[in-house]
């Protein structure tokens, strides 16, 4: 099962890659469009790193409190 993490690395050169050479077939020249597709390619991981974070969220879901209804 792919996960997110595992679509954001198929997502890297693919946005690398394929803006860069979509940029030069418009007629961008290869000057301005691989840093076009860079600046994409950096959104993804800023994204993957910052918005939705590799944290495991169980250990900040337990609490320091005892059960009420414990016996």
């Amino acid at each position: 099962m792919t996960g997110y993490y595992d679509i954001v690395l198929g997502l890297i050169p693919v946005a690398l890659l394929g803006i860069t050479a979509a940029l030069t077939f418009v007629g961008v020249s290869l000057t301005a469009a691989v840093p076009l597709g860079a600046v994409v390619a950096m959104g993804i991981i800023g994204h993957a790193m910052f918005v939705n974070t590799p944290a495991d969220t169980t250990d900040e879901a337990r609490s320091a409190r005892p059960p009420i209804n414990a016996d």
